[in-house]
């Protein structure tokens, strides 16, 4: 056993891989749709929101793959059933996702207004895109191969 890491508590490559392009797909998508068709932001604005949290969302992928991870294993010491999994999913979206999003928001020069709408619709549908999220990243891992998780799925 001397020398061994545990996958789990060990940065791998291909996890890091899988989370971040979950997160780029998916945000980049949902993101879209929320500042155009909830928010009232312009294509172009929401375009140049969605070319700068692309560099963000690499950086936090990762971060944010392994908060979610400690929120489901919270979520699963309360309950095993699916609707705490979803939970788990909702909140860790919410809480790590909107402050990154408003930030994103200020610098590409939405007013206050559109930030608010923007991120109070981001929080209610996180209800939704949270747990789609979940699903989306859960894909992604298998489809990486990430070890210790794709063979359990």
């Amino acid at each position: 056993m001397e020398g061994r890491v545990s996958v789990k508590n060990s940065f791998n490559i291909r996890n890091a891989a899988a989370d971040t392009f979950a997160m780029v797909i998916f945000s980049f998508i949902a993101g879209m749709l929320i500042e155009v068709f909830i928010s009232g932001m312009t294509l172009e604005q929401s375009l140049a929101s969605r070319t700068l949290s692309i560099p963000i969302n690499i950086a936090i992928a990762w971060p944010y793959g392994v908060f979610r991870d400690a929120m489901l294993r919270a979520g699963k010491r309360l309950s095993a059933s699916g609707w705490m999994r979803s939970v788990a999913d909702m909140l860790a979206y919410v809480l790590f996702q909107s402050p990154v999003y408003a930030m994103i928001l200020v610098v590409v020069g939405a007013d206050a207004d559109q930030i608010m709408k923007a991120v109070a619709s981001n929080a209610v549908v996180s209800g939704a895109l949270g747990v789609v999220y979940g699903h989306f990243l859960d894909a992604c891992r298998k489809m990486f191969k990430v070890p210790g998780y794709y063979q359990a799925q």
